[in-house]
């Protein structure tokens, strides 16, 4: 079911600050630059700065996990007692993403399409 977990989302409030302490961070500059998502590749990890990202409930770092069945993964979650915080989207290029929060508050996301795999 689940392939890899190679991104990791972070809310942010000032996408400028955040985009210029993650280029110090990483020692690169972003691969994805707009004003609804900074992403920076780095060691075959995706980081990504998301500056509408409270406003969909995140509340700290997202990890995703990559999965081959994205609706099948998220029925399986939510019957394991997961619940839903933000429902499946298509983020552009078949890039399909979901939120879930487990029973202690834990948040992670499930990504599924071309760029996952």
């Amino acid at each position: 079911m689940t392939m890899s977990m190679n991104t990791v989302i972070y809310p942010v409030k000032d996408l400028e600050r955040a985009k210029a302490l993650f280029t110090a961070l990483l020692g690169t500059g972003p691969s994805v630059d707009q004003p609804y998502y900074v992403g920076f590749e780095a060691g075959g990890r995706h980081f990504g700065l998301d500056p509408q990202g409270h406003g969909k409930g995140l509340t700290g770092a997202v990890p995703f996990w990559d999965v081959d069945d994205l609706p099948g993964t998220l029925e399986a979650l939510l019957a394991a007692g997961a619940r839903t915080v933000q429902e499946v989207q298509d983020v552009g290029g078949g890039m399909r993403i979901a939120t879930v929060k487990d029973a202690d508050g834990n948040m992670f996301g499930l990504r599924s399409g071309p760029a996952a795999a």
